[in-house]
């Protein structure tokens, strides 16, 4: 089997407004920069696999429109494979708006255009692609019953799956057993299993409750606070990477980790040194702004 990886999931453009606050309802604001960027998880995972040097396939809608064609160029300036992107004439690009306060915190209104037109049909039409890779990752950005679809069928050809339950969405129980790792941060912790999580003792039984489920392995990112991993066999804390540089902006930092985490994986890395790398890879990107333009590239990890 290759070390390639496949994601599934969308290219939105990030439309990034900065300023002291996030404004709340009713106020409006002075803001102090603005930016056009890349953006939706699925993509921010691929390029982020590709940055790093790893062999990967995005299976995507595009509109063919501005946004579209800058999704395009920045996948071929990355060496994102985009057989499996499908330009769509008829529907616009999905968009994103981000604000983002002084401290790097965000709040995200993501409208996801063609991606929403993401059908079976699109991963029918691309199942050599999945069957030859050792890696499927995709999150909740398009519908659910296509992300399960697709799960199922890269369970078939027995590809390493990897789930980021993000935006946190309801699952139907039989399908938890198709997840190899469940990379949910806190908050989606808590949807899952409609309960708080409020320190270490509740973080732990969480990871075991969504083992119950049929989950494999849950990776259950903390922030600033690193990650907790737990299966059947082991559980354990990990701090975060040691900045020196400050945080910037957070944006799409979830989705860097889980591309570093695959990348890891596929070279065969242990669990443990695989989110140690993860995490080191997405704390680094917040020192940047934007999503995708934020993504260190290997040499630069490599530099730390």
């Amino acid at each position: 089997m290759s070390n390639s990886i496949t994601v599934l999931g969308i290219f939105v453009a990030d439309l990034c407004f900065i300023g002291k606050k996030i404004p709340s309802i009713g106020q409006t604001q002075i803001g102090n920069d603005f930016q056009i960027g890349p953006g939706g998880k699925g993509s921010n995972q691929a390029i982020t696999v590709a940055k790093l040097n790893g062999d990967v396939n995005f299976i995507s809608r595009l509109g063919d429109d501005e946004y579209g064609h800058m999704a395009l160029e920045i996948y071929k300036s990355n060496n994102v494979k985009i057989n499996s992107v499908l330009l769509d004439k008829n529907e616009k690009t999905g968009v994103a708006g981000i604000f983002i306060d002084e401290k790097g915190n965000n709040s995200i209104n993501v409208i996801p255009g063609v991606a929403n037109k993401i059908s079976k049909k699109d991963i029918d039409n691309n199942l050599d692609t999945i069957k030859d890779s050792k890696i499927f990752l995709t999150q909740l950005e398009i519908s659910t019953d296509i992300t399960m679809y697709a799960l199922e069928k890269a369970k078939d050809f027995n590809c390493i799956t990897i789930l980021n339950p993000a935006p946190a969405r309801i699952i139907d129980n039989r399908y938890f057993k198709l997840i190899d790792f469940f990379t949910p941060n806190e908050k989606e912790a808590e949807f899952y299993l409609n309960k708080k999580i409020e320190n270490e003792e509740d973080i732990k039984q969480a990871a075991k409750d969504l083992l119950n489920f049929g989950i494999k392995n849950v990776i259950i990112t903390l922030g600033e606070k690193g990650a907790f991993f737990k299966n059947d066999k082991e559980e354990y804390f990990l701090d975060a990477y040691k900045m020196t540089d400050k945080v910037v902006d957070t944006t799409g930092a979830g989705d860097v980790f889980n591309g570093a985490l695959a990348i890891a994986l596929s070279n065969n890395k242990s669990v443990k040194e695989a989110i140690i790398f993860a995490n080191k890879v997405a704390a680094i990107s917040t020192t940047k702004l934007g999503a995708a333009n934020s993504i260190p590239t290997i040499d630069q990890i490599n530099s730390k």
